[in-house]
C-alpha cells in the first residue's frame, strides 16, 4: 500500500541540510571557503526543523516519532512494528543528527564572534562557556560524520530488505505492508512562514554582532 508520509517541507529540508554538511565538511577539513556563511545556513535550516517539528505535519513532528527507550526496544526485538514515518530507532537517529547540527552551529557562531553582541553575552558567554563550545566544535565535527555513516549504513540495510527509504525521502511516498491511515498534513505555506522567521532569527543574530 503506497501512502504519502513526508511532506515537501520536510524533503526540502532533508536533501538542503544534506548538501550543506557535506560542504561545511569540506570547507572546515580544507580551512578555506565561506564556511561561516554555510554555517548560518544551516542554522536557518536547523531552527526551521525544530520549528516544524513542534507545529508541522504529523509525520514531521517529534511528537508523533521519538518513542520511549523501551518501545525502541520492542522494535528492536520484533515485538512491534514501525509505523508510518521514522522507525524508533531511525527517530533517535534524527534527535541525535539534530542536536548535533544545532550544538555544532551554535558553537560556530561563538567561535566566528557571531555572539558577542548579543544581550547579556558579557555574563553567560565566559572565557569557560567559550572553551566549553570549542571543544564542543572539535568533537562534532568528528562525531556528526560518523552518525551520518550509521544513517547511511541502516538506509543501505533496509534497502536490502525492501524497504526504500531514500526512495521515500525523494518522492514522499512510503510503502506499507499494511493498510495504514493516511497522516494529516499541515499547509506547505506555513512551512515557508516558519522558514522566514528562522532566517529572520538568523539575520538578527549576525545583525548584533555587526552592531
Amino acid at each position: 500500500m503506497k501512502v504519502k508520509v513526508w511532506d515537501i517541507a520536510t524533503r526540502v529540508y532533508h536533501w538542503v541540510q544534506a548538501a550543506l554538511f557535506i560542504a561545511l565538511l569540506m570547507s572546515g577539513n580544507s580551512g578555506s571557503g565561506p564556511h561561516v556563511q554555510l554555517g548560518l545556513a544551516l542554522f536557518v535550516l536547523v531552527i526551521w526543523r525544530l520549528m516544524w517539528g513542534i507545529i508541522g505535519s504529523e509525520t514531521s513532528r517529534f511528537s508523533s516519532f521519538v518513542t520511549s527507550p523501551l518501545k525502541t526496544w520492542r522494535y528492536i526485538t520484533g515485538k512491534t512494528k514501525a509505523k508510518l514515518g521514522h522507525n524508533p530507532l531511525g527517530a533517535w537517529m534524527v534527535v541525535m543528527l539534530i542536536v548535533g547540527l544545532l550544538v555544532q552551529c551554535i558553537s560556530g557562531l561563538a567561535l566566528s564572534g557571531l555572539l558577542d553582541n548579543l544581550p547579556l553575552a558579557s555574563i553567560w558567554l565566559t572565557d569557560d562557556v567559550f572553551s566549553l563550545l570549542e571543544q564542543a566544535h572539535i568533537v562534532l565535527a568528528k562525531l556528526l560524520p560518523l552518525l551520518v555513516v550509521c544513517h547511511l549504513i541502516a538506509i543501505l540495510v533496509y534497502k536490502l530488505r525492501g524497504k526504500a527509504l531514500l526512495k521515500a525521502m525523494f518522492t514522499g511516498v512510503q510503502i506499507m505492508d499494511e493498510p495504514v491511515l493516511a497522516p494529516n498534513f499541515v499547509r506547505q505555506r506555513y512551512a515557508f512562514l516558519l522558514l522566514v522567521v528562522a532566517t529572520s532569527v538568523t539575520m538578527a543574530i549576525v545583525a548584533f554582532s555587526i552592531f
